[in-house]
């Protein structure tokens, strides 16, 4: 059975561009990278070839992690006037007197700095299902820290 990737229609965008800047900017570059040095000459101490050959490596190695990613995406929009928090739900806690303001994104979408909680993180996990008015409990490497649901829209 294939594992579904749960993700919001900004993420799949996202993946969906990285895809294109992948196959159609940074594997051709790293191409002419690796041809240019080739023609160097002897290819056992070119470290400017085997330094392409790696990033080509990796390039390739990432277009198929992407385009298994988009391939088993299944993109997860808020339900309208939906009271819980979900996928695409922007979330306003306050914890210890601080108010903080997330959104609530898929597995690999998540990025803290940026106020985006994965759903699998442990907070972001533990926000799920939950609605305005209620607190919810995280066990983290500090203890347990109780968040306050303020707001979900």
């Amino acid at each position: 059975m294939v594992q579904v990737y749960q993700i919001t229609q900004e993420g799949l965008e996202k993946l969906k561009e990285e895809l294109r800047k992948l196959k159609t900017v940074d594997r051709p570059q790293t191409v002419k990278r690796m041809a240019a040095a080739r023609e160097l000459g002897d290819l056992s101490e070119n470290a400017d070839y085997h330094d392409a050959r790696e990033q080509l490596a990796f390039i390739e190695g990432r277009i198929e992690e992407v385009e298994s990613m988009i391939n088993r995406a299944e993109v997860v929009t808020r339900k309208a006037g939906s009271k819980t928090v979900q996928i695409g739900s922007r979330v306003s806690v306050t914890l210890n007197g601080t108010k903080h303001t997330y959104e609530i994104v898929g597995s690999n979408e998540g990025d803290p700095a940026q106020g985006k909680l994965s759903i699998e993180s442990p907070v972001g996990s533990a926000l799920l299902g939950h609605s305005h008015g209620e607190t919810v409990s995280v066990k983290t490497p500090a203890g347990m820290v109780t968040y306050s649901i303020d707001t979900v829209a």
